[in-house]
């Protein structure tokens, strides 16, 4: 790895790292000197983070304004959302006679961590474990299709929102508690059918709250000095 790679890569990671914890939020402003100022490197490896990022769907580039983080378009994030609502309801519902004690507790364990992570609350770190929490529940499932199709809709969503629980914090709390409930249905032996709506009302819930916020307005936050690339 050369030295710009290298310096382009950290570059990468400490604009990826804020965008996706929500200090860039969506329109935040990327100015190359203010950023290169910030990590300590030169323009160029920040300007080729950008593009790698632009590339990623995460930014974008206007004429005559410069980089800016991708704004979060509500109807494709709807969309995804619920599709992975239905995909991960099935998904579990048709993992339930795979589930063992075992996965359950460890479904329990990544929750109890949730939960304990709230006091100290990173909302990377949190939405990273709530991943590991759904997919302990849904990667058991023996239809490799639906499989396929909670994939895909994990990968779609990463792509097209940060941290959902960056934007609504309060969000996080009440998503632990419904991760209790699950885990109650499965632990009591629940119709299939119920497991199936709990989980898909829990994805459409954490949906409805990021569009409620954004609808309230969501104070823009400040962007840096002007652009001069």
């Amino acid at each position: 790895m050369t030295v710009t790679t290298s310096k382009s890569q950290r570059a990468y990671e400490h604009l990826h790292e804020r965008i996706e914890s929500g200090a860039y939020g969506p329109g935040y402003r990327l100015v190359l000197d203010t950023i290169a100022r910030e990590i300590g490197v030169s323009v160029v490896p920040v300007r080729e983070a950008i593009r790698r990022l632009e590339a990623e769907g995460l930014v974008i580039f206007e004429r005559n304004v410069g980089a800016r983080v991708a704004e979060i378009d509500p109807d494709q994030l709807g969309e995804t959302t619920q599709t992975l609502a239905v995909v991960e309801g099935a998904a579990v519902a048709f993992a339930m006679p795979q589930l063992s004690e075992d996965d359950i507790a460890e479904a329990r364990r990544l929750n109890d961590r949730l939960r304990q992570s709230l006091d100290d609350f990173d909302p990377v770190r949190f939405t990273r474990r709530n991943e590991a929490f759904h997919r302990a529940l849904s990667d058991p499932c023996p239809n490799m299709q639906i499989k396929a199709l909670v994939d895909s809709g994990w990968r779609r969503l990463a792509k097209i929102r940060q941290s959902t629980f960056a934007f609504v914090p309060g969000r996080a709390r009440e998503s632990v508690d419904e991760h209790e409930r699950i885990l109650e249905l499965l632990e009591q032996g629940a119709d299939p059918r119920e497991v199936e709506l709990a989980v898909r009302d829990h994805r459409l819930r954490t949906l409805h709250a990021f569009l409620d916020r954004q609808h309230d307005g969501e104070p823009a936050r400040p962007d840096a000095e002007p652009s001069r690339h």
